[in-house]
């Protein structure tokens, strides 16, 4: 650890703290993320194993670079290139974030490709939010961050814990107990960063797995609501009016629909 130099914590979590923090022998910038080793005999963290061995597989301009792993003096550290933001905060200190319709969709378009990415190598996020989306704030490059509770899949798809992904991102089957999912969970989750980068609000801002379940399905008719639980956990067409009505309309119209080429 000698090689680097803390400079300020900027975040902590259940799973450690992160710091920025300078490599002397570079003179970089690199975020140094330390987890937390509470019990000798526990040993290294399953979210660290995970987030390790799948960033080491992953080189992508839209994932955050693993650059190093330190294990020392009963500790470990995870380097990471540095960020110096991310988008919840940039959404909190520019209100008028919204109303740059370029802005938001060079951020969609990047948040797209780097989880077509994690796709098509088989790795479900599983955590996408706005606190884990990292931004370099001279280029607007964005990166997917935080894959601890990332998993691999296959087919047929795997049984998985639905106690994944913050509440007010979380898909329909996992808030009503599956744990036979797949890809569709990011994406859902990407649709509600979405709105929120449009609305500057979050869509569904549930207190409760019962209270989100309900915000989903009011914007919805009752008749399909009633369909989805009834036909668990089967896909069926969305009642697209209901959601219309919960972006502002102007703002809406001036956000073209974008067509993405991964």
């Amino acid at each position: 650890m000698d090689q680097y130099e803390k400079v300020e914590k900027i975040g902590e979590g259940t799973y450690g703290v992160v710091y920025k923090a300078r490599d002397r022998v570079t003179n970089e910038t690199i975020a140094l993320k330390k987890i937390r080793l509470e019990q000798e005999d526990e040993g290294v963290p399953s979210t660290a194993i995970r987030e390790i061995s799948l960033l080491k597989e992953m080189q992508h301009g839209n994932i955050v670079r693993l650059q190093d792993v330190v294990h020392s003096e009963k500790r470990l550290y995870l380097v990471f290139e540095y960020l110096d933001l991310d988008l919840k905060k940039h959404m909190d200190s520019s209100p008028e974030f919204a109303n740059d319709p370029r802005l938001v969709k060079t951020f969609l378009y990047q948040i797209l490709r780097g989880i077509a990415y994690c796709h098509s190598h088989r790795v479900l996020h599983r955590d996408l939010k706005p606190q884990n989306l990292l931004i370099d704030r001279r280029t607007n490059a964005l990166k997917l961050a935080d894959f601890g509770l990332a998993r691999a899949f296959g087919i047929p798809v795997r049984t998985f814990t639905h106690e994944v992904v913050t509440l007010w991102y979380r898909a329909p089957e996992i808030l009503l107990g599956s744990r036979h999912y797949s890809t569709p969970v990011d994406v859902w989750s990407v649709g509600c960063i979405f709105a929120e980068m449009v609305n500057q609000k979050p869509l569904f801002p549930g207190d409760s797995e019962i209270d989100e379940l309900f915000k989903i399905f009011r914007c919805y008719s009752f008749s399909t609501a009633f369909g989805f639980l009834k036909m668990f956990v089967r896909y069926i067409a969305f009642v697209w009016q209901a959601i219309l009505q919960l972006f502002s309309a102007s703002l809406f119209n001036s956000l073209h629909l974008v067509k993405i080429k991964l």
